[in-house]
């Protein structure tokens, strides 16, 4: 067999191709022990990149050559060498498959297209992980903002931000959301947002809520000398979403809030690289839990909540915490915090905001598993203080303000009433071991 031969197959060994030319895919596959897995390895590859289940006389060798994928390896788990044992009903693989940069280009459709694509529906495979190589995501702005832009915009330099997101979810007239604002930003939330299940609702409308909250901004900032991001959800068909983008920034608003999932990566990619968006861009995410919670088909959480928005230009991305509502095991949780922080070429960090039934107890154990540079959500936790919103923002602020200093909630709450009103009662509402 000739080098050209060579080149053309949907095979290749780890270090035989050029990683600056190819975004290398890993799976997990389970199948019945008679399937023979490193085979079909190389049927996925063709049928991802340049052929099918068939010969077609289009698929030449150059074209091969150039464009199929290839199968780096194929490990089995465990690592049998010598027999399998008799009547294992199931064999589990992890895959590496080298996906040519030049199928996908700087783009997310096409990227979804080829490394999850038909794969999909074949069954149970689960894509691990994508490493991208730097020519991939140079074609990507990212942030906007990232994590120091955010902090810029605020004055903040160290401590987590706080976010509060207004509850009820939805059905409420303008003037009870206008009064809740209001609350949460007296108490200290650095964010406010909606609530993904409102956006322009006819009982609602962002525009109506972009003026009156942002009239209430400026009137707490005054007040308090503490500037508050409103993150309006702009979340609709297309092209209302961008309307309603450019009616919010033309009426003053100071951020936007989109469910990135619902609306497609790509609309969120349209925002954050429009110049005339200049303000950061809080993520949502709604319907991840489809993509990600199977443990044997999708895509893992850290693609879908962290790698995948991060190149789309999230400035803040929401994110399920271990300690509340959520189903979360905690390596995961980190992992995806990872996935939006660590260095990844040229894209800004995205904050993580951990959500999901957080309460001030929660604090010192969010921060000892992310550090300072998140954004702490709380909903009801905040609004259902028993003193009130003011207090459910206090509370929170003065349980961050005392893991930075290095004390103990319990002693810090003797002299802070707010933080201590709640600490008992919310102490471990789920039930998952937190200690104050």
């Amino acid at each position: 067999m000739n080098t050209e031969e060579i080149l053309g197959l949907p095979v290749a060994l780890p270090d035989g191709v050029d990683y600056d030319e190819y975004l290398i895919a890993t799976y997990l596959a389970s199948f019945p022990a008679e399937y023979p897995i490193p085979l079909l390895a190389q049927a996925l590859a063709v049928e991802q990149s340049t052929g099918t289940w068939v010969p077609v006389p289009g698929e030449t060798s150059d074209v091969r050559c150039r464009h199929v994928a290839k199968v780096l390896g194929v490990y089995e788990v465990p690592d049998y060498e010598f027999s399998v044992p008799p009547n294992l009903e199931n064999r589990n693989w992890i895959i590496q498959v080298a996906y040519p940069e030049i199928n996908i280009g700087s783009q997310i459709p096409m990227l979804l297209t080829s490394v999850v694509g038909n794969v999909s529906m074949g069954g149970n495979i689960k894509l691990l992980d994508i490493r991208f190589p730097q020519k991939y995501v140079a074609g990507f702005k990212g942030p906007k903002f990232g994590i120091a832009g955010v902090r810029e915009v605020l004055g903040i330099k160290e401590r987590p931000l706080l976010n509060n997101m207004i509850k009820p979810c939805t059905g409420y007239p303008l003037e009870v959301g206008a009064g809740l604002f209001r609350e949460a930003a007296l108490g200290g939330c650095d964010i406010i947002k909606d609530d993904e299940l409102i956006a322009d609702a006819s009982f609602n409308s962002v525009e109506g809520r972009v003026k009156r909250y942002m009239e209430l901004e400026k009137q707490v900032y005054e007040e308090t000398g503490e500037h508050t991001l409103y993150t309006v959800n702009i979340t609709d068909k297309v092209p209302k979403v961008f309307e309603n983008a450019r009616r919010a920034i033309e009426l003053g608003c100071n951020a936007l809030m989109i469910n990135y999932l619902a609306v497609g990566l790509p609309v969120m990619q349209a925002l954050a690289e429009d110049p005339n968006i200049n303000v950061p861009i809080l993520a949502h995410m709604d319907v991840a839990g489809a993509m990600y919670m199977s443990p044997l088909h999708g895509m893992s959480s850290h693609i879908v909540l962290g790698k995948l928005p991060r190149l789309a230009g999230a400035d803040v991305v929401v994110i399920p915490a271990p300690y509340g509502k959520a189903p979360v095991i905690t390596d995961k949780f980190q992992n995806v915090a990872r996935n939006l922080t660590f260095p990844l070429y040229n894209l800004k960090p995205t904050f993580p905001m951990p959500s999901g039934g957080i309460t001030p107890s929660m604090v010192p154990k969010v921060m000892a598993d992310l550090g300072a540079d998140i954004v702490i959500g709380s909903g009801g936790r905040i609004n259902a203080h028993p003193q009130g919103p003011i207090a459910g923002g206090k509370a929170f602020r003065q349980a961050i303000d005392a893991v930075m200093q290095g004390i103990p909630l319990a002693e810090y709450a003797e002299d802070h009433s707010e933080l201590k009103a709640v600490l008992e009662q919310w102490a471990d509402p789920f039930g998952k071991g937190i200690v104050v």
